[in-house]
């Protein structure tokens, strides 16, 4: 693999990151500007609905600007809303940064992934994205907790400082290092344009968003769950996470390497897992051995599929940055749709277990979106 593919995981790592920060410093932020926590969540869920909706139209935006400069500019547009955030006087500052900071990384998302496919073999694309991704695996592991700590100890606004600079960091790197020859091509907005008249691409989206949608429906609630439920004490709730990150990265290493020849056992396989996890945890939660053990098995599949749905796009539609991001735009409405979920179960009085059954729902609904594709194969293998 290109060392290149790494600069770009470094990118993603920063860029996830902050979007992940916030929720480790709530009460200092809520502090600062003097509003509740609940005010402070909209800080995420901005961020979120930046990816959704902002990435697709500044990427399409942007098309006549070769990939190079393109990713470049993302990553100084990143830069401007993450130091705008840093010094933010007020919530409404604040807020802005974080949507000038979503729009951003949702567009270099689709263009670091349609970058690292032209850095390799087609059969190697899923690889590839693997390792672009593991910055966003790598994020939940090391970086909300480094950023958390540096706020406590030195003030948030020092950690949105580094977050900056690391990002900016990346973006000098990639300057120097990314090859000239794969900086010429430019988006072909048409093409892409009609790839999304194909059904199959947005059965594909589709298939991600439930995906992710059952995963965060259940990690979005793990710390009230393990410690009301499963009986876990404050002071473990690190290492359990910790657990489940790792066994995250370690799962997106594995699928990574395979997700280019078996893309559609695998999810299959994995969603069945994801299935069967959840049930489980769901079922036994007050059970710290089961507990324990569906979290690593949701860990393992879930979020760590993400090569395995990159290589269903890109093998359908090709690796054009604009149908990347739209994906990267499908998998956050699923972390949006799959914790808000969660939250109305328990809001409506079904308990901390609901969000768990939610996700096995949605976990469900993605395996029957697979279906008509196996029942496809079938119908071609008896012809």
């Amino acid at each position: 693999m290109s060392s290149i593919i790494y600069l770009l995981a470094l990118a993603i790592f920063s860029m996830t990151t902050s979007e992940f920060m916030v929720a480790g410093m709530m009460n200092e932020l809520s502090n600062e500007f003097q509003v509740s926590v609940s005010s402070i969540g909209y800080l995420i869920t901005a961020y979120a609905g930046a990816m959704v909706i902002g990435g697709p139209v500044v990427t399409a935006a942007i098309r006549q600007i070769r990939r190079k400069q393109a990713l470049l500019a993302l990553i100084a547009a990143f830069f401007i809303g993450q130091s705008l955030g840093s010094v933010a006087w007020d919530y409404n500052a604040m807020m802005v940064a974080r949507i000038i900071t979503g729009i951003a990384s949702s567009a270099a998302f689709g263009v670091a992934i349609t970058i690292s496919a032209d850095l390799v073999r087609p059969d190697s694309r899923g690889k590839a994205a693997s390792i672009v991704l593991a910055g966003l695996m790598i994020a939940t592991v090391l970086g909300l907790p480094v950023t958390t700590m540096i706020s406590q100890h030195y003030g948030w606004r020092i950690s949105f400082w580094f977050v900056a600079i690391l990002v900016s960091l990346s973006g000098i790197m990639i300057q120097w290092l990314l090859p000239s020859t794969h900086a010429t091509k430019q988006m072909d907005l048409r093409g892409e344009l009609a790839s999304f008249k194909n059904i199959h691409l947005w059965a594909a989206y589709v298939t991600s968003m439930l995906i992710i949608g059952g995963t965060f429906a259940a990690f979005s609630y793990f710390t009230p769950i393990l410690t009301n439920v499963t009986g876990v004490s404050n002071e473990s709730i690190p290492f359990v996470l910790g657990l489940y990150g790792s066994a995250t990265v370690i799962g997106n290493i594995i699928i990574g390497r395979f997700a280019d020849r078996f893309t559609m056992r695998i999810l299959a396989s994995g969603l069945m897992i994801l299935l069967v996890a959840l049930v489980l945890f769901a079922s036994g939660a007050d059970h710290s051995p089961i507990a324990l053990i569906s979290i690593l098995l949701i860990g393992m599949t879930g979020v760590a599929l993400n090569p395995a749905m990159v290589a269903r796009v890109m093998k359908i539609a090709g690796s054009g940055a604009l149908i990347n991001t739209v994906h990267t735009s499908f998998i956050t409405l699923g972390v949006v749709i799959g914790s808000s979920l969660g939250g109305m179960g328990i809001g409506a009085g079904y308990g901390l277990i609901s969000p768990l059954w939610i996700g096995a729902c949605l976990s469900a609904l993605g395996l029957v979106s697979l279906l008509p594709y196996f029942t496809a194969m079938k119908r071609q293998l008896r012809q």
